[in-house]
């Protein structure tokens, strides 16, 4: 269920008002009594509290990791960023007990006999390192399948470092960490969710569960901030890639997979790692818009329909534009919005306009796709922050590439807003 506002306050000097608590499950569930595990689990909708299409910055398939933990006696640290929801067998137990998909630490004990009870301060911790530094927007603490053995209460902090910091260097005292989420109460068998209100770039968190307990998964939702430096040295490199900072605006269709997918790392290794769409029965066509991650030129495509077989797309062409249609906004330009307004529909490429009636402009024109293939065309450069791919007449793509660089006054704009955040 949604809880009212409960600001908590920030360490590091951030103050109150550092995050918000989402939901109120607290408490312990019931005893699993056989059946659907998930019959009676606590969860939220992340659309309707506004996270829909965030990135998980956690995602292992970004390069996330937990790098260190202090106690893991039942269950290991790396299952808080498994993909999917936990799994529960009722029937599985080990010679330490019973298996859980999550990380859980043993019981505390206090220090003696008079005191049997954790102190106060008591807790186990675990340290993340994200895969792509960003700004993080909403934090899940999963308690799937953890009904009696979970954690009174967690608490979050995060730090900008190395992304490759050892847990040494992460564990060193000198280590200034923000607090992101205060100590806070959460609920068995549940889905708790925290809004984060700082406006930071971070590269880890540390988790910590009081006294003890199990996490079931871990999820950052946020916004990816990539290291400028890094990308200007790079020179070309996937303008749109969610490792970047490129972004899924909209879609026309999610019905079987997600459009995010298709900016994912790597190459799809099964059909619902692609996006994929319903199938048409009209006459329209299916889209994707994305934002680059600054003002580029984009000189080479690759679209990439890798596993999926019998539902491709069977065309795709791209279309740019440069800004949000907004003379003040980022990237406008005067000249080049004016020019876009009195030749819009007098050119035609093979019958078909190259601009259309909202600034678009065609970058590559309405090209045959195969099934299970790596398609790769070269482009004219043209300066862009925004792309739409148009796939007709509907099925999927698995991944999208669009290879070049940066104008100077991306660069200069992705610069300042890193320096603002840092």
């Amino acid at each position: 269920m949604l809880a009212g506002a409960g600001a908590g306050a920030g360490a590091g000097g951030v103050g109150a008002g550092a995050f918000t608590a989402l939901t109120s499950f607290t408490g312990d569930a019931l005893p699993y009594a056989g059946g659907n595990p998930f019959a009676d689990y606590r969860s939220t909708d992340l659309g309707r509290a506004g996270f829909g299409g965030l990135a998980d910055l956690a995602d292992r398939r970004l390069g996330a990791g937990v790098v260190a933990a202090n106690d893991e006696f039942f269950a290991e640290r790396e299952n808080l960023l498994v993909r999917g929801p936990a799994v529960f067998d009722p029937e599985r137990f080990g010679h330490k007990g019973k298996i859980m998909d999550g990380w859980e630490s043993r019981r505390r004990r206090g220090a003696s006999a008079e005191v049997p009870h954790p102190a106060p301060d008591d807790h186990d911790w675990a340290l993340i390192r994200l895969g792509a530094p960003g700004v993080i927007r909403a934090i899940v603490v999963d308690t799937a399948h953890f009904r009696g053995n979970y954690p009174q209460a967690v608490s979050v902090e995060a730090v900008a470092a190395a992304p490759s910091a050892s847990p040494q260097e992460l564990l060193d005292p000198a280590l200034q960490w923000t607090e992101v989420i205060a100590r806070s109460a959460v609920g068995g068998h549940a889905e708790n969710v925290f809004a984060v209100h700082l406006e930071r770039r971070f590269t880890h968190l540390r988790l910590r569960q009081h006294p003890d307990g199990g996490i079931a998964r871990l999820r950052v939702l946020g916004e990816v901030a990539p290291d400028p430096v890094w990308l200007a040295g790079l020179g070309t490199f996937d303008l749109v890639a969610l490792e970047n900072g490129g972004v899924v605006e909209d879609a026309s269709d999610r019905f079987y997979s997600p459009p995010e997918h298709t900016i994912l790392p790597g190459r799809s290794q099964k059909m619902d790692d692609g996006w994929e769409t319903r199938r048409r029965r009209d006459s329209g066509h299916d889209w994707i818009s994305y934002r680059l991650v600054e003002q580029g030129e984009i000189r080479a495509v690759e679209i990439d329909t890798g596993y999926l077989k019998g539902n491709a797309a069977g065309w795709a062409e791209l279309w740019v534009r440069d800004g949000d249609g907004d003379p003040a906004g980022p990237g406008a330009d005067g000249a080049a919005a004016e020019t876009a307004a009195t030749d819009f529909g007098q050119a035609e490429e093979g019958g078909l306009p190259t601009r259309d009636g909202a600034g678009w402009v065609r970058l590559l024109g309405r090209v045959r796709l195969q099934p299970d293939t790596v398609h790769r065309f070269l482009v004219e450069p043209r300066p862009a922050t925004h792309v739409r791919i148009d796939i007709f007449p509907d099925g999927g793509i698995a991944r999208l590439r669009l290879h070049g660089s940066l104008t100077e006054l991306g660069a200069n704009r992705l610069a300042r807003r890193t320096a603002a955040i840092t």
